[in-house]
């Protein structure tokens, strides 16, 4: 029976260590089923991030609360972040 797909060569770098132990754990058969289930995991784990997203996305069009205009959005943000700064900047100078 003819392979249902071709192979493919792929660089790992440092990773190529962590997924050959997964091998010879016996865990996995191949490097190749290793990589399937790499990619079975990047597949859920997309999935549940576009899930989480989408839910917010409709809570925010659900939210009754009337929208802030952009500009008080960013002079909170600004603010937010000036506070967080001068946080930051003080215990550095305490060292």
């Amino acid at each position: 029976m003819p392979r249902a797909s071709r192979p493919v060569t792929i660089t790992l770098g440092d990773l190529h260590r962590r997924v050959e132990a997964r091998v010879k754990s016996g865990d996995y058969a191949s490097v190749s089923e290793v990589m399937r289930a790499a990619v079975r995991a990047l597949d859920r784990e997309e999935a549940a991030l576009d899930g989480w997203l989408s839910q917010r996305v409709d809570e925010a069009f659900a939210d009754p609360r009337p929208n802030l205009p952009a500009r008080d959005v960013f002079r909170r943000l600004r603010a937010h972040h000036a506070r967080k700064a001068k946080v930051k900047a003080a215990g550095h100078e305490k060292a």
